[in-house]
């Protein structure tokens, strides 16, 4: 059977998406990812994917660049012909849906998370909500990240419930994700936020709390890790990272191919985010056995379970972060390790890799 994976950087398909990937073509599937190319695009290759570049800006609301994708998508469809489509992010899942729908290809689709533009209502969501509801009376099965999502979805009528299901995030590979990694005890306490640098990720709110914190006397180490997204709308500039540094409110680490060191040499993970699909970041931490501080949001509350893996701070209050970061920071070693130990076997029983996998395998299976 052809499968076709479609996403808006070959680096997500590679970093999220390879064990579904290199499980397909276990079962004597052919693969063909469909991305940009980017310096993750050889290493599809490498896995034995057959790789179709295609043009795609995933920041943009160009509607004629929009509506070319469109036609690119068909052509490359019509093309190569897939016997099913898998679609991620945005852009696949509404043009990518459309342009399958016009040839009769079955698709799969998966919301990761809702974007920013369900954050507000203004014109942009109410044409995104548009968009999502042409393309979703087509695809097959359409699978959400976590409950609040899909039920957002079903409340605005843009799916049946009849096509919906859950899935564990992009799950993970808890043996890469072990605690087992050799690190030396921190001088300082260390909190670590894993993010690209965009103020939806609550990065303000983190330094606001990190600035309190300080005031406080709290004898810590406070470190940012992630790649600044400069043409992101909601970038945060280089020269302010650049003056959190100069002015020593945080330790800015760049960015990084492989965050397990970082994670192993950091006490505590935090992510204030304002909304997520099922967050890599809190998966990866999770699994590595650190307690964790973020909000009480949809996806991040799907990964935290309060004061028993790590606790939920209210959204966009950077006071109350900085509170249950000092209440993380206060507790006795052994509670944080007990905190870690059940967040690893949470993640062990709900978030495996293998779940997803296996629902992929079942629903590809069901609707050829």
């Amino acid at each position: 059977m052809k499968i076709a994976i479609v996403l808006n950087t070959s680096w997500n398909i590679y970093n999220f998406r390879k064990g579904l990937v290199t499980s397909l073509m276990d079962k004597g599937n052919q693969v063909i990812t469909i991305a940009p190319k980017d310096q993750y695009t050889y290493k599809l290759m490498d896995l034995g994917c057959r790789h179709v570049p295609v043009k795609m800006d995933s920041r943009g609301a160009n509607p004629i660049k929009d509506f070319l994708l469109i036609m690119e998508l068909y052509r490359i469809y019509k093309k190569v012909r897939p016997d099913v489509i898998l679609h991620y992010t945005i852009k696949p899942n509404i043009y990518g849906t459309i342009a399958a729908s016009m040839l009769g290809i079955p698709v799969i689709n998966n919301v990761c998370g809702l974007g920013t533009m369900f954050l507000k209502d203004n014109l942009v969501s109410r044409v995104a909500i548009s968009l999502y509801r042409i393309a979703f009376r087509f695809p097959k099965k359409i699978f959400f990240q976590n409950e609040d999502d899909k039920n957002l979805f079903l409340k605005k009528g843009i799916v049946r419930e009849k096509i919906c299901d859950l899935l564990p995030g992009s799950g993970i590979n808890v043996e890469d994700f072990s605690p087992t990694l050799h690190s030396a005890k921190n001088k300082q306490f260390t909190f670590l936020l894993i993010s690209r640098l965009i103020y939806d990720k609550g990065i303000l709110e983190y330094i606001e709390a990190i600035a309190a914190l300080k005031k406080e006397g709290i004898d810590a180490n406070f470190q940012l890790l992630g790649q600044i997204d400069v043409n992101h709308k909601r970038g945060i500039p280089s020269e302010i990272i650049q003056q959190w540094v100069e002015t020593n409110q945080v330790e800015y680490l760049g960015s990084t191919n492989d965050v397990r060191a970082f994670i192993q040499n950091a006490d505590c993970i935090v992510l204030p985010s304002y909304r997520e699909g099922t967050p890599k970041t809190l998966l990866e931490a999770a699994s590595m056995q650190k307690p964790i501080v973020t909000t009480n949001v949809p996806g991040c509350n799907s990964v935290v379970k309060h004061g028993k893996n790590g606790y939920l701070c209210q959204l966009k209050d950077a006071r109350d972060l900085a509170d249950k970061m000092k209440l993380m920071f206060s507790l006795e070693p052994q509670s944080r390790n007990k905190m870690g130990k059940f967040g690893r076997e949470y993640i062990k029983q709900h978030f495996d890799e293998g779940i997803v996998i296996e629902k992929y395998h079942s629903t590809i299976t069901s609707i050829n």
